[in-house]
């Protein structure tokens, strides 16, 4: 049987049409064309023949219900319906902007719990590759996989837009594992890429000390600490001066050593390219889950771009169909070489097996498309080659 289960209508609109012949008076909305069906009359709103019928005609749910819509008598004298409430047209149910979303595009993906399924099918019985294994066990594995292959593969990056607060920090999103960009937005929209600073840093403890500088410990003999000073020196320094539109070139680490400068614009070399730009810097401190920005940010509106490794939620896991064959190599691999009964051939062959499959899935997802890169290169091109 076909894999959709869903009407073009309630995918693109989420709305579900009936047709009223004259006699009915219910009509109940199913799993099918929602994918959360409303739960009171305020999330939904019925047209029939395309004008908008008033709330006081119908009932939503009916009592005894869940989802079912029941007319009533005609209270507002509407053309549209008969007086005791029976439906004579085309009716359509619309659920309201208060209800989650449809996620378009699911198609492209194969659910955690469908490919667990296939795979006990296919792969798992008398006279299959794995004779016997825990349901448990394929779906281990399976996490694995989904993990290794959001890392490289099919990576799950995620964008959020933060606007920075005097702080100058903001936490790590909770399925963070990397960044892939931090960027900064201007007031038409367009990203100027933040760059790490390699010159400072964000101690994640700073143990507090007497004026002999000895460390300080509490009752309990644990180290006590306090506020880092190099990161509040950094959230105070003027970042102008270290970037390249820094026009003074008196700065120095050490004020009274002229010759000890932060940068040098405009060297015998030229620009140093870490800091010939105006965008701002970030230092992480990867202990507290902490991402910490130069003073210029304050107030600005950034976009942090990360890598996530799929299994935060549950609809996150699922794999998407380019790579579901090197998920079931992947999975095979994995259970020959944990059990002792299975030969170092048989395992050899599993592992290139996994390696091919997971070779074609990156070409697959490399998602490079010859009309877009031939379009690039055209201006490259044009580049006076000295």
């Amino acid at each position: 049987m076909g894999l959709l289960t869903k009407t073009a209508e309630s995918y693109y609109n989420q709305s579900q049409s009936f047709t009223g012949n004259g006699t009915l008076t219910e009509f109940t909305l199913t799993n099918a064309s929602f994918p959360t069906l409303p739960t009171a009359k305020s999330q939904i709103k019925i047209t029939i023949s395309g004008k908008e019928i008033n709330s006081a005609n119908y009932n939503y749910p009916k009592a005894g219900t869940t989802s079912t819509v029941q007319f009533i008598s005609n209270t507002n004298n509407t053309d549209l319906l008969e007086s005791d409430g029976r439906v004579k047209d085309l009716l359509k149910i619309i659920v309201s902007e208060s209800i989650p979303a449809e996620k378009f595009g699911n198609y492209r993906y194969i659910s955690m719990n469908d490919l667990i399924n296939n795979y006990m099918v296919a792969y798992v019985g008398d006279g299959k590759l794995i004779s016997n294994v825990r349901k448990s066990e394929v779906l281990f594995h399976a996490k694995r996989g989904i993990q290794e292959f959001s890392y490289d593969m099919s990576r799950v990056e995620k964008i959020q837009e933060i606007e920075v607060g005097p702080s100058l920090s903001i936490p790590m999103p909770q399925d963070y594992i990397n960044y892939v960009r931090i960027s900064s937005v201007d007031d038409a929209g367009i990203e100027h890429i933040i760059y790490p600073a390699s010159i400072t840093s964000s101690p994640s403890e700073s143990p507090l000390q007497d004026n002999d500088y000895n460390y300080i410990f509490g009752a309990d003999g644990s180290l006590l600490s306090g506020t880092p000073e190099i990161s509040q020196r950094f959230e105070d320094f003027d970042i102008s001066k270290l970037l390249s539109n820094n026009k003074d070139s008196s700065v120095t680490y050490d004020s009274d050593r002229d010759s000890e400068t932060v940068i040098t614009p405009g060297g015998r070399y030229g620009l140093d390219p870490e800091y010939s730009h105006e965008n701002g810097l970030f230092v992480i401190d990867e202990l507290n889950g902490k991402i910490s920005f130069s003073s210029d940010i304050s107030g600005r509106i950034i976009t942090l771009k990360y890598i996530s490794d799929g299994l935060g939620t549950d609809d996150e896991m699922k794999i998407h169909k380019y790579a579901e064959d090197a998920m079931y190599k992947y999975i095979t691999h994995a259970l020959a070489s944990t059990r002792a009964s299975f030969p170092e051939f048989i395992i050899n062959r599993f592992r290139k097996e996994r390696r091919a499959a997971m070779r074609n899935a990156k070409l697959r997802l490399s998602n490079i498309k010859i009309g877009e890169l031939a379009q690039i290169m055209r201006g490259k091109s044009k580049h006076i080659k000295h």
